[in-house]
């Protein structure tokens, strides 16, 4: 626990982590959820891919993986070898096509094919937890919810928003901090940060818009030039045309047209 937690009082946290977060919403007024998807079916399917690899990556194989088999009656009945050579580059693709395949059935058979809109009801299909839980209903259906991955975890840690490791207890933490109504899009922030900024093995303290109020600060790069070089995707050096075309509003698929790179 660093000084900074220590003496803060508990209203000290909650006045610092939301200032924290409307500094976040300034820097990434474009933050959303980088899977591209049409539908619920589709981000549900998506985000059971994109466990252990990108976002990008994932990005690249579902154009043709929704074209072959657009919903949840199509993909029940796949064969599970072609299934697996359509996601083979998102990896561990022999047991996500097994997870796609008993998701798409109990879709199906449960649900009439629809992807249910609450909690209790996405948690009981085969190879949803939690954070896919959050993650579709809160980009899907509008319902609030926190996506604690590796990145949010890491960042709530660093900025005294929890000490907890476990997923739940830090959902739980960092849920009593914020507004219900806020849970969503803190999510995709702290998530735009940590990939771009607060990096797991050296983040880039010195370039970090809210490092005045971290108490993590200088567990990175300090100095400002040096903090720059670190910096990924539309922040990196050279890609401020990038930048601001995302902030003028482009979708992801209008870059890609356009000839963008949206990787790292």
């Amino acid at each position: 626990m660093t000084t900074m937690m220590r003496e803060e009082t508990p209203l000290a946290t909650t006045r610092r982590v939301r200032k924290i977060n409307r500094v976040l919403a300034e820097t990434y007024p474009y933050a959303v959820a980088e899977l591209d998807f049409e539908n619920p079916f589709e981000l549900l399917v998506a985000t059971v891919l994109s466990a252990q690899t990108t976002d990008v990556r994932v990005n690249q194989v579902t154009p043709s993986l929704f074209a072959r088999f657009p919903d949840a009656h199509a993909m029940a009945v796949a064969d599970e070898r072609e299934l697996s050579e359509l996601i083979r580059p998102t990896g561990f693709y022999k047991s996500k096509a097994r997870a796609l395949l008993g998701l798409s059935q109990a879709l199906v058979d449960e649900h009439d094919g629809e992807v249910p809109g609450r909690l209790e009801d996405l948690v009981k299909l085969p190879g949803v937890g939690r954070k896919t839980a959050f993650v579709v209903l809160g980009n899907a259906f509008g319902e609030p919810g926190l996506t604690v991955d590796t990145h949010f975890g890491r960042l709530a840690r660093r900025l005294g928003m929890t000490e907890q490791e476990d997923p739940v207890k830090v959902e739980r933490d960092v849920a009593a901090l914020f507004e219900p109504k806020d849970w969503t899009m803190l999510s995709h922030r702290l998530i735009f940060h940590g990939r771009r900024v607060c990096h797991a093995r050296r983040p880039a303290c010195g370039a970090c818009p809210i490092s005045r109020w971290c108490p993590s600060y200088g567990v990175g790069e300090v100095e400002p030039q040096a903090a720059r070089e670190l910096l990924k995707y539309e922040l990196a050096p050279g890609r401020e045309e990038l930048l601001e075309k995302m902030r003028a509003g482009w979708t992801r698929r209008q870059l890609r047209e356009e000839g963008y790179s949206l990787s790292a």
